[in-house]
């Protein structure tokens, strides 16, 4: 009698505890619940788009570069890659994720900052000096219009972060936009130590390219301002894709990068007259011109060969 009582109050409680009615989920294995995490909460809330469709019978493309990763701009899908998943260095793309840093720590964009020896560093062309004094909207688009690595440095100091603090919080935005394989040691791409994956450089550019002020400022082809000194600075976008005819493609922005080790890199945003857009990756290109005409293969490539499904 007394089991009895016993096991129906049991039974009781378990009613009033669990909704039977909906059955028990139980995680996947471990790389599976890693994926589950990245595409729930660590990506940025996106609208889902139409899903791209492959037509039968379309070959691969064949591109001379050593990766390459497209991504639906809208999704978390991706449509193509090649040794997508290896990360290598990514040189001056990691300026998109300085940029971000930035832009959570940005003291006004109408506050000026003198330019000062530890903000000189070689590497690429410099258009800012010791001793000029300028408004941080121009250090911002002259770091990533220019890929001037001098007013990179000049950005992340003027957040009045150490540049320790700067690189942890580019590590720990990396991870909380799904970029697993990523890691910064320093906020140029100098250093062959900033390394990712072509998936996490797309996952990084659709981040970027969310924000207003990065987006207008990498299809930005001339940048001109003046110093506080009056000295006249005129900056040409590294970008040869900004205001190119790629049929009937328009770019929506996009990152250089070249170091030795990386080789010639791009990553862009793409949108074709149908309104479907893609992030396309493509690393290690064995030259400058190589880097824009193996994107625009790509990138016609998977317009050509994906149908949409509505």
């Amino acid at each position: 009698m007394f089991y009895s009582i016993a096991f129906n109050l049991l039974v009781s409680f378990l009613f009033a505890r669990f909704d039977i009615s909906t059955p028990l989920s139980f995680c996947p294995p471990r790389i599976l619940c890693q994926a589950n995490v990245v595409s729930s909460t660590h990506l940025p809330n996106v609208q889902e788009t139409p899903i791209f469709v492959r037509q039968p019978g379309i070959a691969d493309p064949d591109l001379s570069v050593k990766r390459a990763a497209v991504l639906t701009a809208g999704s978390n899908v991706f449509l193509w890659g090649k040794d997508a998943e290896t990360p290598q260095p990514i040189a001056s793309i990691s300026k998109l994720m300085t940029a971000l840093v930035f832009l959570d720590h940005n003291p006004g964009w109408d506050t000026t900052y003198q330019v000062g020896p530890r903000d000189s560093i070689g590497g690429g062309k410099n258009n800012l000096f010791t001793g000029d004094t300028v408004k941080l909207r121009d250090i911002f688009y002259t770091s990533l219009v220019a890929s001037d690595n001098g007013a990179t440095l000049a950005l992340v100091h003027s957040t009045g972060l150490t540049d320790e603090q700067f690189v942890k919080l580019m590590n720990e935005k990396a991870k909380k936009i799904g970029m697993f394989s990523a890691s910064f040691v320093e906020p140029t791409g100098l250093s062959d130590q900033n390394q990712a994956s072509a998936r996490d450089i797309a996952r990084l550019a659709r981040e970027a390219l969310l924000q207003p002020e990065l987006k207008k400022a990498v299809t930005t082809e001339k940048y001109d301002f003046k110093t506080a000194e009056d000295r006249e600075k005129k900056i040409s976008s590294t970008d040869e894709l900004l205001g190119d005819d790629v049929t009937d493609v328009s770019i929506l922005g996009g990152k250089t990068g070249f170091t030795d080790a990386a080789g010639y890199c791009f990553v862009g945003q793409f949108k074709n007259t149908a309104g479907k857009q893609i992030i396309s990756v493509v690393l290690g290109a064995p030259n400058k011109e190589a880097r824009f005409s193996q994107t625009k293969k790509l990138v016609n490539w998977i317009f050509n060969s994906y149908a949409i499904n509505r």
